[in-house]
């Protein structure tokens, strides 16, 4: 056999890969419920998608804020995740961290969807500081 060393894809790559596709989910959330019916009876409108989004209210309305606040988070989390593997972090912290960041996100999400401000908004700081601890955990 090779003795070559393969590399394999870690929890928190598989983590980058979960909030690669939340946004996609919080749009999906915006528009459910809307698929079938016709646009005149206010149905989703794939030809003006983003005008469509922007005349919703209430939990659409949020459920579109959180696609784009997850969208705008993503590539610090992208960057953190790829410089602590580079740096050589400890693996097993860096994939907790990982896991815990993204399981932050969709409660994070879920209170943006359910209009819990202050809650929601607490949440994101314990994201933000998580993904900080991301990005220096390799740090020597």
């Amino acid at each position: 056999m090779n003795s070559m060393q393969y590399a394999h894809f870690t929890v928190a790559y598989w983590c980058v890969l979960v909030a690669a596709l939340l946004p996609y989910v919080c749009a999906w959330v915006a528009k459910s419920g809307m698929f079938g019916k016709s646009v005149g009876e206010g149905g989703f409108d794939n030809r003006n998608p983003r005008q469509w989004l922007a005349r919703q209210a209430d939990w659409r309305a949020r459920a579109n804020a959180a696609q784009a606040n997850s969208f705008e988070g993503l590539p610090f989390f992208i960057g953190a995740v790829l410089i602590a593997h580079q740096l050589g972090a400890a693996q097993s912290l860096l994939d907790i961290l990982a896991f815990l960041y993204v399981l932050l996100r969709i409660v994070y999400i879920m209170m943006y969807v359910g209009g819990m401000p202050s809650a929601r908004s607490a949440v994101w700081a314990a994201g933000l500081l998580v993904n900080i601890g991301i990005l220096f955990i390799g740090y020597r």
